[in-house]
């Protein structure tokens, strides 16, 4: 299998699952900074020119960071990454909607790229405006959502690893978390899965 990664990217939030459920793989680097995401190679294997992409062992390729999720979660069901009751994981699955849908494409997206959505400046700030409120609204929400407990559910699930790298970007985004979302910040930074991904 192979996992098309960008450094600094959500792409971070499906290597850290692969580690933790030691599947094997390749780590393909496209580095979107320089445009790699855009080269006829990748687009001929993913024309939506966006990572993470997965390639399975035959050859499939999977996109879009809950969908890749949701892979590893059912083929690696030892790992436990979504809960075992049809509740619990519909649960699970509307929060890593909610983390990935809303606070990192219409938050973090627009706070951080909004010359990707309008060239016309008074809209590039109209757009961070809406994407700090969002994040600004977001935090808390999630801090509330995690209360005093370890995870987000009962242990570590796909909701964690995006969670994970969505506040990873809390400096690039310029905001300070609430205490007990920092507190759980710290405690994934310290998970064998993240640091030997971020290694």
């Amino acid at each position: 299998m192979r996992l098309f990664h960008s450094p600094g990217s959500c792409s971070i939030g499906i290597r850290v699952l692969l580690e933790h459920v030691q599947a094997p793989y390749e780590l393909v680097t496209i580095a979107t900074a320089r445009g790699d995401h855009r080269k006829p190679e990748y687009l001929a294997l993913n024309p939506k020119g966006k990572v993470p992409a997965f390639e399975l062992d035959d050859g499939n390729l999977l996109t879009e960071f809950p969908v890749i999720a949701q892979w590893i979660a059912r083929n690696f069901s030892a790992a436990r990454l979504l809960p075992g009751d049809q509740l619990g994981e519909l649960r699970a699955l509307e929060l890593l909607e909610y983390i990935v849908s809303s606070l990192h494409m219409r938050g973090a997206v627009f706070l951080l790229r909004p010359e990707k959505f309008s060239a016309e400046a008074p809209a590039q700030e109209d757009l961070r405006q809406h994407g700090r409120e969002v994040l600004t609204e977001g935090f808390p929400m999630l801090s509330k959502r995690l209360g005093d407990s370890e995870f987000f559910f009962d242990g570590f699930t796909i909701v964690d690893a995006a969670a994970f790298y969505l506040l990873n970007w809390k400096d690039r985004v310029g905001m300070v978390l609430p205490a007990k979302l920092e507190a759980y910040h710290q405690r994934l930074l310290k998970l064998p899965a993240v640091q030997h991904a971020l290694a």
